[in-house]
C-alpha cells in the first residue's frame, strides 16, 4: 500500500536589516546631501588651485600636458585632512540650521528629547568621518602625494630647474651612501653644502666628501670644490685632500634625478605615522633640533589632530546652527567658511610657535582643536540650560 507523504515548504527566514532609530535616520538624511556637496566643492577648489600651478608650467615653460594633469590628479588627496572636517562642519551647520529654521528642533525638544540626544547623531557622524579621514590620510594620501611629487619633478626637469628638499639625509640602499644637501640656490639649479658619507666595515665611515656646490648631469651628481677625507678602521682620519677637478658620483638608486629628489623620504606629507616617527627619532639621536625637528613633530601630531577636527567641527557647528539657523542657509554656509578660515589661522599661528620652540609641538598641533572644541561644548551646555 503506497503512502503519500506531504512535503512541507522550506522555512522562510526573514532578512535581518539594520534600521536606525527614526530620529537618527532623519538627521543623517539631512546631513548627507550637504556633506557631499561641501566635500566635492572643496576638492574642486583644491584641484583648480593646483591646476593653476600646473598650467603655468604647461603654458609658459612648455611642460608636457599629460604630466601636468597627472600632477593635479595625484595631488588632490593631499587635501583630505581638511576636506572631511570642512564637509562635516558644513553638513552639521546646514542640517541643524534647517531644522532650527523650520522649528523642528523646538518640536523635538518639546516632546522630551534632550539636546545631547539630538546632538549624538552628528557627533557619531563626525567620529565616523574621523576614522575614514585618518585611514585615508595614513594610507592613501602619502602614496598619492609622492606620485604627484615625482610627477612635478619630471615637469621641473623639462624646464631645467632643480627642486631639492634640503636638510634631510637620504640613503642609497644599493651602495649604503648617505647624502645630505644643506640648501638650494634661488635659481633651483645648484645645491650647496653637499655631503656624502661612505660607510666602512666596522661601523665607522670609510670616506666622506664635502662639496661647496653640486649639480646634476644625467645620472651623476657632480661635486665641485670637493674635500675628500679618508678614515681608518678605527674611525680616525688618515688623509684629507681637496680635489681640483669635479667628482662624479652616481645618483642614489643609480637611476634618475627624479628619484634622488623624490620627497618619499623627506616630505612629511608623503610619510606615514611610522615613517615620521622614525625620522624624528633619527634626528634626535643625531642631536638635531630647532625648526626642522619641531616641524616634523607638528606634522606627526597633525596626522591625528587634523582628522579629529571632524568631531570638533560638529561640537562648534551645532550650537552655531541653534543660534543662527533661523536666519537661513546662506548664513550657515557663510559660518562654515568663516570657521574654516578661523581654524586655518589658529592652526598656522600655533604651528609657528611650535616650530620655533615657544610651545610644545604636539600641544601646538592640538591647540586649535582643544580651544574650538571647548568653546563648542560650553555653548552646547548653555543652550541645554536655556
Amino acid at each position: 500500500m503506497a503512502t503519500v507523504t506531504q512535503t512541507r515548504p522550506f522555512p522562510r527566514f526573514r532578512a535581518l536589516t539594520l534600521r536606525l532609530p527614526l530620529l537618527d535616520g532623519y538627521l543623517l538624511n539631512e546631513m548627507i546631501g550637504p556633506f557631499f556637496f561641501a566635500f566635492g566643492a572643496y576638492l574642486v577648489f583644491w584641484a583648480l588651485n593646483i591646476f593653476l600651478l600646473a598650467a603655468d608650467y604647461i603654458i609658459n615653460k612648455h611642460a608636457p600636458f599629460f604630466l601636468g594633469m597627472r600632477f593635479v590628479l595625484f595631488r588632490v588627496p593631499q587635501c583630505i585632512p581638511m576636506a572631511f572636517p570642512f564637509a562635516t562642519l558644513f553638513a552639521s551647520l546646514l542640517a541643524m540650521g534647517r531644522l532650527m529654521a523650520d522649528n523642528e528642533i523646538t518640536a523635538i525638544r518639546t516632546s522630551g528629547v534632550a539636546l545631547w540626544r539630538l546632538v549624538l547623531t552628528p557627533i557619531l557622524f563626525g567620529v565616523a568621518m574621523f576614522g575614514i579621514t585618518y585611514a585615508m590620510n595614513e594610507y592613501v594620501a602619502p602614496i598619492s602625494t609622492d606620485l604627484s611629487t615625482r610627477t612635478f619633478y619630471q615637469i621641473i626637469y623639462h624646464t631645467d630647474a632643480l627642486p631639492v628638499e634640503p636638510q634631510f639625509f637620504r640613503r642609497d640602499a644599493d651602495t649604503g651612501y648617505v647624502f645630505y644637501v644643506t640648501s638650494v640656490t634661488p635659481d633651483d639649479k645648484t645645491m650647496t653644502g653637499v655631503q656624502l658619507f661612505e660607510p666602512g666595515r666596522d661601523g665607522y665611515w670609510s670616506r666622506t666628501i664635502q662639496a661647496k656646490t653640486a649639480t646634476v648631469q644625467g645620472p651623476n651628481l657632480v661635486l665641485h670644490d670637493a674635500v675628500t677625507t679618508q678614515y681608518n678602521a678605527d674611525g680616525y682620519m688618515t688623509t684629507q685632500t681637496k680635489d681640483p677637478k669635479p667628482i662624479f658620483i652616481g645618483l642614489p638608486l643609480g637611476e634618475t634625478i627624479a628619484q634622488f629628489t623624490s620627497a618619499v623620504n623627506s616630505d612629511p606629507y608623503t610619510m606615514s605615522t611610522k615613517a615620521l616617527s622614525n625620522q624624528i627619532a633619527t634626528l634626535r639621536m643625531q642631536g638635531q633640533g630647532g625648526a626642522t625637528l619641531g616641524g616634523l613633530e607638528i606634522n606627526l601630531a597633525d596626522k591625528v589632530a587634523w582628522p579629529f577636527a571632524c568631531v570638533i567641527g560638529v561640537f562648534i557647528a551645532v550650537p552655531l546652527a541653534l543660534l543662527f539657523g533661523k536666519r537661513g542657509r546662506a548664513l550657515s554656509a557663510a559660518l562654515a567658511i568663516l570657521m574654516l578660515l578661523v581654524y586655518f589661522v589658529f592652526m598656522s599661528a600655533a604651528s609657528a610657535f611650535g616650530r620655533n620652540g615657544a610651545i610644545d609641538p604636539y600641544l601646538a598641533a592640538w591647540m586649535p582643536n582643544v580651544v574650538i572644541g571647548s568653546i563648542g561644548v560650553v555653548l552646547l551646555w548653555l543652550e541645554e540650560r536655556h
